[in-house]
């Protein structure tokens, strides 16, 4: 995008992913994220450890739009999914929140319900490399000068690089 002194080259997806996980902790801390009820619910096949995880979780999941039952053996029911997420891989959205609550085992919900807040927003977040439309770019950029550090992605990666002029004109050895 072209400012006043340069240039920003943006990230999209460490961007929207930013934007979508600011999104669903303000929904959270406000009230239940509204879910998606699923037309036809997935069944998932998980290990045992990742299973019990995530059914240990069910009520915190489900205050997040993300609801989960047991289906006999291995298998999870998925039923709803977060609906800021649009459509999502049931099995890979469920093994990525498994491990986020398998691997903040020893902290407290609140850090593990962030870590899975964290996860979820980067499956419902727009791909690196997808041609974006003129307008669909500028929605993105003003939702991230709305929107509180936006400038670093959830793993902590900026979102966006500024050129001024001058770094562009040092690019070209007019400098």
């Amino acid at each position: 995008a072209q400012t006043a002194n340069g240039i920003v080259i943006v990230d999209q997806h460490a961007a929207h992913e930013r934007l979508v996980y600011e999104r669903l902790k303000a929904a959270r801390a406000t009230s239940r994220v509204p879910g998606q009820l699923l037309l036809i619910p997935e069944i998932v096949e998980l290990d045992a450890a990742a299973r019990a995880a995530l059914l240990d979780e069910a009520a915190e999941l489900q205050a997040l739009g993300l609801v989960v039952e047991p289906f006999g053996g291995g298998a999870l029911c998925l039923r709803e999914t977060p609906a800021i997420l649009g459509a999502v891989d049931g099995r890979a959205l469920l093994a990525d929140v498994a491990d986020a609550l398998i691997e903040g085992a020893g902290r407290g919900l609140a850090a593990r319900i962030d870590a899975v807040i964290s996860r979820v927003s980067c499956h419902g977040s727009i791909r690196a490399g997808r041609r974006m439309s003129g307008p669909e770019m500028d929605a993105l950029l003003r939702e991230m000068e709305a929107t509180p550090l936006s400038g670093q992605c959830n793993h902590g990666r900026p979102t966006y690089v500024e050129l001024d002029l001058a770094d562009i004109e040092r690019l070209f050895g007019r400098r």
